[in-house]
């Protein structure tokens, strides 16, 4: 039974500090995994306009936002200017992808497609879109075979993008099993890999969670294993920071749960494809996370 763990690096902090030691935290246990890097501009400060949205300043109060991000991050596209992740980190990069690990594309700018991207038109899309495939392959010598949409964020313009883009498959979703996604009764062939469990920072301050017990609440999620296996996401800037500790205790935990910890593309690879569920794709809520999100809808039957 696999378990695919999919990296989101969404700043330059986590880029240079979290990724190494993901990648050395993951290699301990001989577990693979996918890293989506946002290829960009570091605007996490912008951010701060997510402040009017419901649910957004008890997650940021929940989840230790400074101890994660540092003071630095938080300022970056603001007060700061918002260093340039691709082009400084390009080493980092590199030397994950040297490790043996999958690498593919998250974003250009993090904030930017996360807040903007449900409503935008085309030409904005493919901008972005075009920016961050055009990085990916400066700093790696060959186009990106995997996306995963910052934020769980996409519209049907970046969904038929993935097609004419060439990505064998994308994980911009939530959701409970892989699916070939559906809009408005317009499929687009790429498959999708949704995340299937929450992330610990919607767990972290609900239910008596904490850094201490939560990797134990994953693990019981877990317990029973889909058919299709599952998903998980983390971020190199939790993770691969101060929550380093939980993480490898999952990491144990999966093992003796009989799992295969692997990269996405190693659960595509395990799929039939042709035989996937076509779903609509939905928006709606998270819990602990502000927002709606790009999630599997119910089964589109032609």
């Amino acid at each position: 039974m696999k378990l695919a763990l999919k990296v989101d690096v969404d700043t330059y902090r986590g880029t240079r500090r979290g990724v190494p030691r993901l990648v050395e935290l993951l290699k301990k246990h001989g577990a693979g995994a996918t890293f989506l890097f946002s290829l960009g501009p570091d605007h996490t400060g912008r951010a701060i306009k997510r402040a009017f949205r419901r649910g957004f300043i008890g997650k940021v109060s929940r989840t230790s936002v400074l101890s994660h991000y540092g003071f630095a991050t938080l300022l970056y596209g603001t007060l700061l200017p918002g260093p340039d992740i691709g082009r400084r980190c390009a080493d980092v990069m590199r030397r994950v992808r040297d490790a043996d690990f999958e690498v593919g594309i998250h974003a250009w700018d993090h904030v930017k497609w996360q807040d903007g991207v449900r409503g935008a038109d085309a030409r904005w899309t493919e901008r972005q879109m075009l920016l961050s495939r055009e990085r990916f392959e400066e700093i790696f010598g060959e186009p990106a075979r995997a996306h995963g949409a910052a934020g769980w964020q996409t519209n049907l313009h970046a969904l038929r993008l993935t097609q004419r883009l060439g990505f064998d498959y994308c994980s911009d979703t939530r959701g409970s099993c892989p699916f070939i996604p559906v809009w408005r009764a317009e499929i687009c062939a790429c498959p999708q890999l949704p995340t299937t469990l929450p992330t610990v920072d919607e767990l972290i301050g609900t239910n008596g969670l904490t850094a201490k017990n939560v990797a134990q609440h994953v693990l019981g999620l877990t317990r029973d294993r889909p058919a299709a296996g599952h998903v998980y996401t983390l971020h190199a800037e939790l993770e691969g920071g101060n929550l380093a500790p939980a993480f490898e205790a999952m990491l144990a935990g999966w093992k003796s749960q009989g799992y295969d910890l692997v990269s996405m593309r190693a659960l595509a690879e395990s799929l039939d494809l042709r035989s996937l569920p076509r779903n609509e794709i939905a928006f709606g809520s998270v819990a602990g996370r502000s927002g709606l999100l790009a999630l599997q809808g119910k089964e589109f039957l032609s």
